[in-house]
């Protein structure tokens, strides 16, 4: 059996990565960019750091800032008739998960428009072409959107997320700037920071995954720990090795999956228009110690990973616990709810959510097969 690994053709890292858009569009050939991003970035001044270097060289581009917190399928519609009127030839994502998550999915569909209605791209969809040419500038440490061939959607009709994951959608080059991080409030650093830490430790344990993403995973997982609570605090060192560490995170996680922490943070966003990263922060813990039996000597990697000390002396129950401990302690020094209930989770909807958290593409790759049951008392433990 053999193991692939889909990654972007060209990626710059680095403060200042940003001015190399410029070269990348002239010798690829681009005339027309669409970018695609939020009103947010747009006020807060994020976008014009890149439009301004296309107005230096006299690159032709139209902005599209329509991108909502977890964008909805009419949301992408809406960007697939933009790009269409403009007759871009490439697409400019700046933002977090939500503005690059919804560039793949307008740029998949502008190339193969049989899946115009959006919800048949779920999973693993049969395109035939590659996507649109997307350049990704991402503004959070924590999606790695930037680099991963999934995206996540919300059936607004059906009031559900769905994930899809096609090799065509991978930006062809990413710019990984930490100065383009730096606006994020403390919440949004945490929240995101600790996304990138369950892409890390998720696709470490997941069940498909073998030894280079081993090598990326536990990589990832000791540099956000030693990084992100200075990342939240504003630490420009920190931001840029949290950049780094969830682009790692996300050249690993994106080619062999992960588990029940997003298959169950994916309906309470939906639900509850949750952000992400806050819903996988607030179940990660919980699901850590749900899955520990079920995970080898990996706990203990992930406990020496975090510098915990004197690990090796540990029995494996005690460094299986101290790993748990970790990731617990440092969700709570970066200020993440330690219960669903303070996001809103209702317990009369729990039942429902956890249907839909066991039907998720994510959870069967989870290290311990769940049940409905299972699922319904973790939520219910974290209410």
């Amino acid at each position: 059996m053999s193991n692939r690994m889909v990654l972007n053709e060209t990626a710059y890292f680095g403060k200042g990565a940003i001015q190399d858009i410029t070269s990348e569009i002239q010798k690829r050939g681009f005339q027309n960019i669409a970018v695609i991003t939020d009103k947010g970035l747009v006020e807060h001044g994020l976008v014009s750091k890149v439009t301004d270097l296309l107005d230096e060289q006299v690159i032709s581009y139209t902005v599209f800032d329509q991108v909502v917190p977890n964008p909805t399928v009419n949301n992408v519609k809406n960007g697939v008739e933009f790009v269409k009127e403009v007759n871009a030839d490439c697409i400019i994502a700046i933002g977090g998960g939500s503005p690059i998550d919804t560039a793949k999915a307008i740029a998949i569909i502008t190339t193969n428009p049989e899946f115009s209605d959006v919800v048949s791209l779920e999973g693993v969809a049969d395109t035939k072409h590659a996507c649109l040419p997307i350049l990704a500038v991402p503004t959070t440490s924590g999606t790695s959107a930037e680099v991963t061939i999934n995206y996540v959607i919300t059936d607004e009709e059906k009031n559900r997320k769905f994930v899809c994951a096609d090799p065509h959608d991978i930006p062809i080059v990413a710019f990984v700037d930490s100065e383009m991080m730096m606006g994020m409030p403390k919440s949004l650093a945490a929240a995101t920071g600790m996304d990138a830490m369950t892409h890390a430790i998720e696709g470490y344990i997941t069940k498909g995954a073998w030894k280079m993403t081993d090598i990326l995973h536990i990589n990832a997982i000791e540099m956000i720990g030693s990084a992100l609570r200075d990342s939240v605090e504003g630490n420009l060192k920190a931001r840029e090795q949290m950049a780094l560490a969830q682009y790692i995170a996300g050249m690993g996680f994106s080619n062999v999956g992960l588990g029940l922490v997003h298959g169950m943070a994916h309906p309470l966003s939906a639900w509850y228009n949750i952000p992400h990263g806050v819903a996988c922060a607030s179940l990660l813990p919980s699901v850590m110690k749900y899955n520990k039996e079920y995970t080898g000597e990996k706990y203990r990697e992930i406990a020496k990973a975090l510098k915990v000390e004197n690990v090796d002396s540990l029995t494996l129950e005690e460094a299986r616990n101290a790993a748990c401990e970790a990731i617990d302690q440092l969700s709570k020094n970066v200020g993440i709810p330690a219960t669903i209930s303070e996001l809103g989770v209702k317990k009369e909807d729990i039942e429902s959510i956890a249907k839909e958290a066991l039907a998720d593409v994510c959870t069967p790759g989870n290290p311990r097969d769940a049940s409905i049951q299972d699922i319904i008392e973790l939520y219910n433990n974290l209410l």
